[in-house]
C-alpha cells in the first residue's frame, strides 16, 4: 500500500486538492474491479484539523495533521494562490516536515506553483524544477540556485517532480500513476479524466524509475547516457568507457542494478519511446522504427511484440491519442 499525504496549506487552491484525492481514489476503483486490492492510501494532511480557503468559501476538514504522520511515500503540494511569499510564510511550519518526509524516503510532488513552497525547503537547490509560466520570473528571484525549465510539463530529479502551469498537473498525477501502477492503468485513467497522456520527449520514461533506486552512480550515469541518446547507436564498450568502468564489471554491475542486461534496457527504452510516439503522433510505423534507432522492420516488430505484447500496428490502434477521448 502507497501512503499519499496530499497536503492542505493556506492559501492553496482548492481543485488541487480535490484533483489528486479524485485521481488516486479512482485508480483504487480501477485495480479493485480488474481484481486488484487497492494501491494508494489517500489522505488529506494539513497542520490543522480544518484549513479554510479562498478567504472562507471553502473549508477543508483534513484526515490527519502533519505531527501525526511518521512516514508515507508520496507527498502532494497543490498550487498555492495569491501572494507567494505571504502563502510561504502562512505555511512554515510545514517546510521542516516535508523535509523529514523526504530525508525519510517520500517522493515529493508540487503541482504548478506549489513549487514555491517545495523550493522554500531548499531541496531543490541544485535541481531542475517547472512551474506556471506567468510564475517563472518571480520563481527565479526568489529561488536563484533552482534552475526553472521553461516550457516543461513535468519534470523529475531525485525523487522530487513539479508540473507546469494550471491543468498541466494532471499529467504529471497521470506520470505518478503509472509510475505505482502500469501503463494500462494510467491510459484507463487519462481517459476516464479525458485527460492527454502523452508527454514531451524529453521526460524521462517513467517505467524505468524504480530502476534508479540503487547507489551505483556509474551505471545511473550510463542510464542517463542511454535514455537521452537512444536513437543513435553505440557499443557496450563505449559504454563502459564513458563511465570508465572495465566492460565486464560494467556488465555486472548493471545487470544487478537495473535487473536488465545492457542490451535489454536499451531495448526496452527504445520501446518505451515508440510507444509514446505511436500514442500521441500520426506517424508511420516505418517512421517511428527509424525515430527510434532501428533499421531492420522484422527486428523492430519482434522486440516491441516482445516487450510490448502487442505488434507496433496493434498498439498504435489501441493507444493512440485520437482514440482517447
Amino acid at each position: 500500500m502507497k501512503h499519499v499525504s496530499i497536503l492542505v496549506p493556506e492559501s492553496s487552491v482548492m481543485q488541487a486538492i480535490a484533483d489528486p484525492q479524485y485521481l488516486f481514489s479512482a485508480v483504487n476503483q480501477f485495480l479493485i474491479a480488474n481484481g486488484k486490492g487497492p494501491l494508494f492510501n489517500v489522505q488529506l494532511v494539513g497542520a490543522n484539523k480544518e484549513v479554510k480557503l479562498n478567504n472562507g468559501a471553502f473549508s477543508v476538514h483534513t484526515d490527519i495533521q502533519l505531527k501525526n504522520i511518521k512516514k508515507t511515500d508520496l507527498v502532494v503540494i497543490p498550487a498555492l494562490f495569491g501572494d507567494m511569499q505571504t502563502a510561504i510564510d502562512k505555511n512554515k511550519a510545514m517546510l521542516p516536515w516535508i523535509t523529514e518526509q523526504y530525508n525519510n524516503g517520500a517522493e515529493v510532488a508540487s503541482l504548478c506553483v506549489g513549487a514555491f513552497l517545495l523550493a522554500s525547503t531548499g531541496l531543490l537547490n541544485g535541481k531542475k524544477c517547472s512551474t506556471h509560466w506567468g510564475f517563472q520570473n518571480e520563481f527565479r528571484k526568489m529561488f536563484p540556485q533552482v534552475e526553472v525549465v521553461d516550457g516543461s510539463i513535468i519534470t523529475e530529479e531525485h525523487h522530487l517532480y513539479s508540473s507546469g502551469g494550471a491543468n498541466s498537473y494532471w499529467n504529471l498525477l497521470l506520470h505518478l500513476v503509472e509510475k505505482y501502477t502500469d501503463r494500462q492503468t494510467a491510459i484507463l485513467a487519462s481517459k476516464y479524466f479525458a485527460i492527454d497522456i502523452d508527454r514531451e520527449s524529453q521526460t524521462a520514461f517513467a517505467m524505468f524509475r524504480g530502476q534508479k533506486n540503487h547507489p551505483d552512480e556509474a551505471v545511473k550515469k550510463a542510464q542517463e547516457f542511454i535514455e537521452h541518446n537512444f536513437q543513435e547507436r553505440f557499443l557496450v564498450d563505449e559504454l563502459a568507457d564513458k563511465v570508465a568502468v572495465g566492460r565486464r564489471s560494467f556488465e555486472r554491475r548493471f545487470k544487478h542494478a537495473t535487473n536488465n542486461t545492457v542490451l535489454e534496457y536499451i531495448q526496452r527504452i527504445k520501446v518505451e519511446a515508440a510507444k509514446r510516439s505511436f500514442e500521441s503522433s500520426r506517424k508511420n510505423i516505418n517512421e517511428v522504427m527509424f525515430d527510434v534507432g532501428y533499421t531492420d522492420t522484422k527486428a523492430f516488430r519482434a522486440i516491441f511484440k516482445k516487450i510490448s505484447g502487442l505488434t507496433p500496428v496493434e498498439y498504435r490502434n489501441k493507444y493512440n491519442k485520437q482514440n482517447l477521448s
